[in-house]
């Protein structure tokens, strides 16, 4: 038997304010672009990375800990600006959003600070944050300083 990590995050966002509470967990998540993958068979978009504890920083723990952010019901994925990083080069998310198109289909928009977008055409949104450790110091990632989280 295992013990559940309390320190562990596990989200799950099926609307735009949902995504909302996803993505300001997500802020400044290092990716790497090989660390991103559409499995277009299981219609799955994820992506793994080392995410900033922004609850722990509140507690003065400044760290990383790994994460995988997955979306399913993906019927199509675009980009612009990822071909120019190399597949180990480090990106540095800042944000997703979400658009409706034709309800409850819409477009999820993964931003990154070099000016990278991913475009994911959804069915309808399902999205699930999930933390699967390590966790390690945090340290600045590509493309944007790390701040404490007493100077907010």
């Amino acid at each position: 038997m295992t013990v559940a990590d309390p320190d562990l995050l596990k989200l799950y966002a099926l609307d735009r304010e949902g995504l909302a509470v996803v993505s300001a967990h997500v802020q400044d998540m290092c990716v790497k672009r090989a660390e991103m993958t559409y499995q277009s068979k299981q219609r799955r978009f994820a992506l793994g990375g080392m995410r900033y504890d922004w609850a722990g920083a509140k507690h003065d723990r400044e760290e990383r800990v790994g994460s995988v952010l997955r979306f399913d019901r993906v019927l199509h994925v675009s980009h612009v600006g990822l071909r120019e990083h190399e597949p180990q080069e480090v990106l540095n998310l800042l944000g997703v959003t979400f658009e409706k198109t034709e309800s409850p289909s819409g477009m999820v928009f993964l931003t990154f600070a070099d000016g990278a977008v991913v475009r994911l055409e959804v069915e309808c949104l399902e999205v699930e944050l999930c933390d699967v450790g390590p966790r390690a110091e945090a340290c600045a990632c590509q493309g944007h300083a790390l701040t404490r989280a007493e100077s907010m």
